[in-house]
């Protein structure tokens, strides 16, 4: 479904290959993960694919809104169920229900822009880490063998806390939708932690966290085999909810992409 031939697909095109039967999708599941919980950033990126299967190949995601309903599972297969809420000439846009064993597991709604020339400006960021200050990290994410990752020297911790440099370890089909998938799927590292309370208990794994809902605005192309630096920052942690926003930078310092998400944390 991804419109790119290769001899051999890329493992994010290999999770994107859906059965398909009118806009209902079927997206097979790995049959083990990291933790006991589907990583959220994955079946994100299986439902941004199947709406955009269901739009015009010029127009490309413009940004994505979803929550994660309740935990999914490995090993089981997942429905994604499109709706085509609206048809542009210049923007699409597709709600999509991913239902698991019955239930719902994630609500997204998602939009879809056919490219336009205008102003392309941001406000420059000093970087967080510099590339040459960052160091490799042996990391527990999931899919880890399939990212290069170079975070601060004193993270010590099983995940990674940002800022950090990501990057794919292979190379990504030469497709807007794929490439922003994965886009999503790497966007899913780094904002639970940030989201963890200043006042926790020092052991940074104590306690409850679970992503609540996740935003993605595509501002410019990704090539997910560069090295691209994550910031995240908070912004207000209450009632038991941190919530964060993410910027994503190319190695030259052009915005990429922008986040939010808010997580749940108990102790």
């Amino acid at each position: 479904m991804t419109g790119v031939k290769t001899d051999r697909p890329s493992w994010i095109a290999r999770l994107l290959d859906f059965e398909r039967d009118g806009d209902v999708f079927t997206a097979p599941q790995p049959p083990a993960g990291p933790g006991t919980r589907l990583f959220g950033g994955l079946i994100a990126a299986q439902s941004l694919a199947a709406a955009g299967a269901t739009v015009e190949p010029d127009k490309h995601p413009q940004s994505l809104h979803l929550y994660f309903v309740r935990g999914g599972e490995y090993g089981v297969d997942v429905e994604l169920n499109v709706v085509r809420t609206r048809d542009g000439r210049s923007f699409d846009t597709r709600q999509v229900t991913a239902v698991q064993n019955g239930k719902t597991i994630l609500e997204m709604i998602a939009s879809f822009h056919r490219p336009e020339t205008g102003a392309d400006w941001h406000p420059v960021s000093p970087p967080g880490l510099e590339f040459e200050a960052a160091v490799p990290k042996a990391h527990d994410l999931g899919f880890a063998d399939r990212f290069e990752l170079r975070t601060t020297p004193g993270d010590d911790t099983p995940f990674a806390v940002p800022p950090f440099w990501i990057r794919t370890r292979d190379r990504i089909e030469d497709s807007a939708l794929v490439q922003a998938c994965t886009l999503t799927f790497m966007s899913d590292f780094g904002p639970v932690p940030v989201a963890r309370p200043r006042d926790a208990p020092g052991d940074l794994e104590a306690g409850f966290a679970a992503s609540l809902d996740h935003a993605v605005w595509f501002h410019r192309p990704f090539v997910p085999h560069d090295w691209h630096r994550y910031e995240v920052e908070p912004l207000n942690n209450s009632d038991s909810r941190g919530l964060v926003v993410g910027s994503m930078y190319s190695g030259s310092g052009a915005l990429i992409a922008s986040t939010t998400q808010e997580a749940l944390w108990r102790f």
